[in-house]
C-alpha cells in the first residue's frame, strides 16, 4: 500500500511518475509529506512547477527531509516557489 488517496485516472505521465515518485521515497517520513502534497496538488501543477518537483525529487531524502523540516538551510541552487508551498503545506498538515 502506498499511503495514496488519489487515482492517477487523468494525469498526464510525467504527473502519474510524480505522484508515485513522491509515495516511494525510502524514508517513510518524508513520503507522508511528499505523498499528501502530491495527492493533493499533482493534477494542477504547471508545466513549471512539475519541472521544480521533478528536480527537488532528484535531492537525496535525506537533505530534501531536513530541508523541509527546517533543520539545515535550503542551499538557494535548489529554492523554488514550489518549495515553499511544500513547506507550507508540511506546517499545515494534521494527522
Amino acid at each position: 500500500m502506498t499511503g495514496t488517496t488519489r487515482s492517477s485516472t487523468g494525469l498526464e505521465i510525467r504527473q502519474r511518475k510524480l505522484l508515485f515518485r513522491s509515495w516511494h521515497r525510502g524514508l517513510r517520513e518524508l513520503d507522508l509529506v511528499l505523498g499528501t502534497f502530491a495527492d493533493a496538488v499533482v493534477g494542477d501543477l504547471t508545466e513549471e512547477e512539475v519541472e521544480q518537483y521533478e528536480r527537488l525529487l532528484e535531492i537525496p531524502d535525506t537533505d530534501l527531509l531536513s530541508w523541509i523540516m527546517g533543520d539545515r538551510p535550503m542551499p538557494a541552487e535548489y529554492y523554488s516557489p514550489l518549495f515553499e508551498r511544500i513547506v507550507t503545506f508540511r506546517r499545515e498538515m494534521t494527522f
